[in-house]
This record gives C-alpha cells, structure tokens and sequence, in this order.
C-alpha cells in the first residue's frame, strides 16, 4: 500500500467508513433527495387574494399606493400571499370597494372612507373632515389617540378591518372654469366634490356632484360640470385638468388631509397565520408614511410645472367666501353628526384630539412655517 493510500485510508478509518459505510451513507443521501419532493409537496398552497380599487390603475397618489400595497405584501409574504389589484370597474365599480371586500368578493380594497358616508355616516372622518385636522395630526389620532378603535368598531359589523393604506396630503380646493371673486359667483355652479365639503357647497348655491376619478376628465370637458375639485396637483395634473381650465383654486379648506384607506375581509384575514396577518398589516401602515413623503414632494414639483408651462393661475378663495365656509362647516357637522349615534360619538372623539393637538401644531409648525418667511 502507497503511502498515499495510507493516509485516505487512516482518515476514512478515523470516521468509521469503511468502503461498506460509504456506500451506506451515499444511499442515504439518495433516499433523502428522493424525499424531498414529498416534503416539498406538504407546503402550504400560495394564498391568492384580490384588492379591488376606487381608482385608475396606477393614478399618482392612490393608484400608486394601491399597487405597492399588493407589491409589498407578496415581498414580505416571500410569496406566501399573492395579492392581484383589480383597478375601479375591472371587477367592481369605483364605489362599491366597500361592499366587494364586506361580501368576500375580494379580499382586500382600497379606497376613501368618506364614500361610504351614505352607509355609515361616521366614516368621513376617516379620510378628512373640513377645517380639521392636517395629516400629521390625522395619524396621531388614528395611532395614539383612540381613532383606529373608533374605525374599528364603526366597520365591525361589516366584517370589515380598515388600515390606512396611503395619504395623498392636503387637497386643493379645485379647477373652476371662471373664478370666484364673490359669493354670488358660486351660486347655479355645478361642481365635482365629495365628502361634506360637498354639503357645505350646497348651502352656498352649489351643485355638488359625486363622479369616480375615471370619470372627472370628461364630465369637465363635456360641461356635465363646471368645476372639479379632486386632490393635489401631482394627482390632478395626471389627470389632465390643466388642458380645459386654468383657475385652481387653494387650498382644499374641505380635505386638508389625504388618508388613503386600505380595507381588508376580516375572515380573510383571521384565517392568516399570525406573521401573515402582521405583514398585511405593516404593508399598509408603511403606506401611510411613504405615500404622504411621495405626495410633498411630488404635488410640489408639479404645482410649479402646472404655474411655469401650463398658465395655471392659483388663486384663493376670497375671504368672504372663506369666512362663509368656515361657519357653514361648523352647521353642517353639527347638524350631520347628530343625526347618527356612532358619527356623534367619532365626531367627539375626532374634535378632543384636533384640540389637544392644536396648540403644538400652530408652535412647531405653524411658527417655524410664519418664521422663515
């Protein structure tokens, strides 16, 4: 025997393989390849689920946060849970998301609450409330004061679990084919505007009128209306409103906050393991933050493309009918919240934390804002 030999041999002899235990342990591992499709076969299925949308595919601001949603879920799932968005009208028409993912339908949805003020009129808060609270201040009610219990408890009974899912900032107040220089120019005016803006808009001679985002481009160009208000500029100018007006009209005294909301089947999502049911979480808390840093920044770029390119003329409203608004508001919650147990008791909640918030609000920020200027 070799030299060479010798030592394959004293090492083999070290770790007790003989010719005859290699041979063993090579068929064990073949025993185990051949396994391991059996086991691959015992994992759990994917879990396919559908988001249906208020919103055009991939429209900047909510389309968007709509689409990463789906995105970060399959990320975070690694594939466990593969979610399909379905845009307003593929499956569902804009304003039934509410009643897709209530009836199971689709498991998941993304909206804005206060379309469903016909069914629940509490639910406006959830999205904005005229003169209320700012977007900063909006999450701190949801996370840290009490409102995402009041959201849970208002969407029980629907089988329902809403998150946000998305912020698209502070609005507009919106596109006017000739401007508004005094009360009276509102008056016979027909205007695209949602949630209680809407209302308050009526009790100045307004017509207000509810159109899904897919439709606001032609209703303005066919005259079905004369103005549009939607969201901010990144969001309006993607959809084209530039091209058949020019008065723009800020800022959005009726939606000075944006959250997107992200609705999920409570079924669905009981069924989840619990890691699953925290990444269907997480996927649209992160949302929240990211798609209101996107919305600053964006609907600033574009508002000074829309002045510098496109002779949209900003303006506001004059403060006669800024005063009117305001105290029109005040009547018009006071009056809407009264009529609804569970809207009066979120409206009382909603307004505790707009006071406490105040204060801090106008020091840090509304000071510093006034200091640079």
């Amino acid at each position: 025997m070799t030299k060479k030999n010798e030592d394959i041999l004293t090492r083999r002899q070290a770790l007790g393989l003989t010719a005859g235990a290699v041979t063993g342990c090579t068929a064990l591992a073949a025993s185990a390849a051949l396994a391991a499709p059996a086991v691959a076969q015992e994992a759990d299925p994917v879990i396919e689920w559908r988001m249906v949308t208020s919103w055009p595919k991939n429209l900047p601001g909510p389309g968007v946060s709509a689409q990463r949603i789906c995105d970060r879920i399959n990320t975070m799932s690694d594939g466990r849970i593969r979610v399909r968005l379905f845009a307003a009208g593929e499956l569902v028409p804009a304003f039934e998301v509410f009643d897709a993912v209530s009836s199971g339908t689709a498991q998941m949805g993304h909206s804005a609450a206060m379309y469903w003020a016909g069914k629940m009129p509490g639910s406006v808060f959830f999205t904005t409330v005229p003169f209320g609270m700012l977007p900063h201040e909006h999450t701190a009610w949801i996370e840290q004061l009490g409102g995402q219990e009041l959201w849970d408890e208002l969407y029980a009974p629907f089988g329902i679990k809403p998150f946000m899912g998305g912020n698209t900032g502070p609005t507009m107040a919106g596109w006017y084919r000739e401007p508004v220089e005094t009360l009276d120019d509102l008056k016979g005016r027909k205007l695209r505007i949602a949630g209680l803006g809407g209302e308050m808009m009526r009790r100045l001679g307004v017509t207000p009128v509810n159109i899904p985002a897919s439709e606001l481009f032609t209703s303005l160009q066919t005259h079905v209306v004369d103005g549009v208000e939607f969201l901010g500029p990144w969001s309006d100018s993607a959809l084209g409103f530039q091209k058949l007006v020019k008065y723009y009209y800020g800022p959005g005294f009726n939606k000075p906050n944006g959250t997107g909301e992200a609705l999920v089947n409570a079924v669905a999502l009981e069924g989840l393991s619990a890691d699953l049911q925290a990444v269907v979480e997480e996927a649209c808390r992160v949302e929240a933050d990211i798609a209101l840093s996107e919305a600053n920044a964006q609907n600033a770029a574009s508002l000074a493309l829309l002045q510098k390119e496109h002779g949209v003329e900003v303006r506001e409203f004059p403060k006669d009918v800024l005063t009117a608004l305001k105290k029109t508001s005040a009547e018009v919650l006071d009056v809407y919240t009264q009529k609804d147990e569970a809207a009066r008791e979120i409206y009382e909640g909603y307004m505790e934390a707009q006071e406490l918030l105040a204060g801090w609000s106008e020091l840090s920020i509304g000071k510093n804002i006034a200091a640079r200027t």
